[in-house]
């Protein structure tokens, strides 16, 4: 118990270092399983948790205004601030993005952004039990074992790892160095170019996040470094 403690504890504080716009410990909304999809607006975007008529309910944007801003939904899954998820949709007004690997716990939000660029974001929200394919958190993957574990991998100057699996397809986002600087895995899914997921490892050095597609194969990725917004260091994306 101890050790789960003094785990957490470490999580925490090293979220609160790189991940500065992190959602504030509030008391979550409990919100009771999901029938109607839970949502948070800002002007020009709709982010939802919960069940939808798309293939690919769980969590999901919707662009509502057409502009030359771009919508994104940004998440943590099961009250764990060390790996944030991003889903960028591209693909133009009235269209919705998303995925139904989330974890029964989901604190999200919805942003805009002009490239890569956030002009502006809604405030945070948590619900629980809201979706009916819950994802395990998993915060003990190390860059070993993520290279184990999957077909191909991309690295950055040594300090961020990308890799995925092939079948019912993870992804990995893994910080190797131990600086101010976190690590970024940028990746596209099912050869949809209106859909680029990020996923944000903020949990120090040696740590992996991890991001579940079931049966969508990551088409095009790459490992990129960031010093809080700004990228410091990447590589052309690559094919798969």
């Amino acid at each position: 118990m101890i050790l789960r403690r003094t785990t957490t504890a470490v999580a925490l504080a090293l979220s609160a270092l790189f991940a500065l716009d992190a959602p504030a410990l509030a008391a979550p909304v409990t919100t009771p399983a999901a029938e109607d999809p839970v949502c948070m607006r800002i002007k020009g975007a709709e982010a939802c948790v919960g069940a939808d008529e798309s293939d690919r309910p769980g969590i999901y944007i919707e662009d509502t205004a057409s502009d030359k801003q771009h919508p994104a939904v940004e998440y943590y899954l099961n009250g764990y601030l060390g790996t944030m998820h991003v889903i960028h949709n591209l693909a133009g007004e009235s269209e919705i993005r998303g995925t139904r690997h989330i974890g029964k716990v989901v604190t999200f939000r919805a942003a805009l952004y002009r490239g890569d660029h956030r002009v502006k974001a809604g405030r945070w929200h948590t619900v629980r039990n809201v979706t009916e394919h819950p994802v395990k958190r998993e915060t003990r993957v190390t860059p070993a074992v993520a290279r184990q574990r999957s077909v191909a991998c991309a690295q950055t100057k040594g300090a961020a790892l990308t890799c995925f699996t092939r079948k019912n397809t993870a992804v990995f986002a893994c910080d190797t160095r131990g600086d101010k600087y976190q690590a970024r895995a940028e990746y596209f899914v099912g050869g949809d170019p209106t859909a680029r997921y990020e996923l944000h490892q903020l949990a120090g050095a040696d740590t992996c996040g991890k991001a579940e597609h079931g049966d969508l194969a990551v088409s095009m990725y790459r490992a990129s470094v960031f010093d809080r917004d700004d990228r410091v260091a990447t590589k052309w994306y690559k094919y798969y």
